[in-house]
């Protein structure tokens, strides 16, 4: 085949692809995780149940899918703003900032069934380990360059700041977000 036809068979399946997530997670936000069929996805979809069932075997499998694609680009985030910032301190505070705002913004759009679901995978548990590894080595970088306390290893403070603010997600606004961010920084600051 020509390559100007591989790459537009290639588009065509990407937006295939695409319109089904978009389609099943507003299905799910609408009726809940378990009023959802196969059959009211490719309807909304504008696609028959046979080249649906050519994508995913199943509605669990699309919600996997998104999960996945949501979870990249969360870490492309991540990534980005590290890159962005200028100097070892502030590169930490920018990604702890975007760390809290991800998690704030993630928290209460679907059901308790749809985050039991895509929670228990494996995938989430690889995300906080590789978000865990970027804050340790900016936090390593920024000991060794006096910024922040040096008394507790890289690893532990990571973890300490992942899991305090994995807590914006429960949080009324961005503004106790952006509280929550300065209390954790400040547990970060060298003893005097």
């Amino acid at each position: 085949m020509p390559k100007l036809w591989n790459e537009t068979i290639e588009t065509h399946r990407r937006e295939v692809r695409h319109a089904i997530l978009a389609t099943t997670t507003t299905l799910v936000a609408e009726r809940g995780l378990l009023n959802v069929t196969m059959s009211q996805i490719a309807e909304q979809t504008g696609i028959g149940r046979a080249t649906l069932y050519k994508y995913f075997p199943d509605v669990e499998a699309i919600l996997r899918a998104w999960h996945a694609e949501q979870i990249a680009h969360h870490l492309a985030c991540l990534t980005e703003v590290r890159d962005q910032a200028a100097g070892p301190g502030q590169r930490l505070k920018a990604v702890l900032e975007a760390f809290a705002a991800i998690s704030h913004g993630a928290h209460g759009h679907f059901d308790t069934d749809l985050v039991a679901l895509l929670h228990r995978d494996e995938q989430v548990g690889h995300a906080r380990q590789q978000v865990r590894h970027m804050i340790c080595d900016l936090l390593a970088e920024a000991a060794a360059a006096g910024e922040v306390r040096g008394d507790v290893a890289p690893a532990e403070l990571a973890a300490y700041c992942v899991h305090a603010l994995a807590a914006a997600g429960a949080l009324p606004s961005k503004a106790a977000v952006r509280r929550l961010v300065v209390v954790t920084l400040a547990g970060l600051r060298p003893a005097t």
